[in-house]
């Protein structure tokens, strides 16, 4: 059984994790049962930092011909209207399908933030989005000086410290996309633009609840797309018009483009040449029940989520024709 981790800005009510802006804490547990925080043991952020290190030396090495083959870290943004049992289940879910056996993808890292969890409630949760900026931006800050530390480390002459067995991910759903491009930029600022180092190897943005006309090449260098693109080796957004969540969000707040969860990029020819979109329409059935949450519910469309993490070359992903 593959251990779960979680890191949270939400507060503490009894035995679950609340609605309300709190300090970071760091979460371990090799249970089955996380629906109560009864089952999860509570660390300070180094000896979380070791414990997860522990984990990524069990990796195997990897040549660089099967660069497809290594093994990742990721960390899971989740959306609006989330409670906190709610994104534990969703985390369970794609721990399951993409992270638990030998075949998995490696160690996956819940980062749950205080979502409301009312439908009502969609601004208040874009505030906390953003206000949840700072404590993810942290974890990314605090994932670079690990990384180059140890790249260090490792280049010394007969250095003892082993080269880093992990590529680093980030998969996003829906308003968890917001969050992301709000710390991504901010971690970029608080590093001061690094250029010498990817931090992010694969970032697949799913349903992503941002819109859809922040990634240009046209855009300053200290734009949140811009800045995103920097730190990230590749970014994908994974999107279907079905997606009637994010037509509501749209009519709720009225500012802003269109949805790049429902729409795809703008102009994919303006954009970033590390970022590119997938229209997964066709590859959800016509009966799903939950079209924003349907990536991550399919077989097909969690195939080409593996696909896109792996690094698999845009141009050989399975995506059908656009409908």
């Amino acid at each position: 059984m593959p251990t779960s981790m979680m890191i949270t800005n939400r507060n503490v009510t009894g035995n679950q994790l609340g609605e309300d802006l709190a300090d970071l804490t760091y979460y371990v547990s090799d249970q089955t049962d996380l629906m109560s925080l009864d089952h999860w043991t509570k660390l300070e952020l180094i000896d979380f930092r070791d414990r997860l290190v522990q984990i990524a030396r069990q990796f195997p090495k990897i040549e660089d011909t099967n660069n497809e083959q290594q093994k990742h870290v990721s960390i899971l943004l989740h959306g609006y209207n989330e409670t906190w049992t709610d994104a534990v289940k969703l985390y369970q879910s794609i721990q399951g399908n993409l992270y638990a056996d030998t075949d998995g993808l490696g160690q996956l890292i819940l980062f749950t933030w205080p979502s409301q969890g009312h439908t009502w409630d969609y601004l208040p949760d874009r505030d906390e989005a953003a206000s949840s900026r700072s404590g993810i931006a942290q974890v990314f800050v605090n994932l670079h000086d690990f990384l180059v530390a140890a790249q260090r480390a490792a280049a010394k002459p007969n250095g003892s410290s082993p080269p880093c067995r992990a590529k680093i991910s980030v998969i996003a759903h829906s308003m968890g996309n917001f969050v992301l491009q709000k710390a991504l930029a901010s971690a970029a600022k608080m590093l001061n633009s690094p250029q010498l180092i990817t931090l992010i190897h694969q970032c697949a943005m799913v349903a992503a609840d941002v819109d859809n006309d922040i990634f240009p090449k046209s855009l300053p260098l200290d734009s949140d797309g811009s800045l995103m693109a920097n730190l990230c080796y590749r970014i994908s957004a994974l999107y279907t018009g079905r997606d009637q969540v994010l037509g509501a969000s749209a009519g709720l707040k009225h500012f802003g483009t269109r949805r790049l969860g429902r729409s795809g990029l703008a102009d994919p020819n303006t954009v970033h040449d590390n970022v590119f979109d997938c229209d997964v329409t066709n590859l959800i059935p016509a009966n799903a029940p939950d079209i924003h949450s349907a990536v991550f519910e399919n077989q097909k469309t969690l195939d080409l989520l593996r696909l896109i993490l792996i690094g698999r070359d845009r141009n050989l992903l399975p995506v059908p024709p656009e409908p």
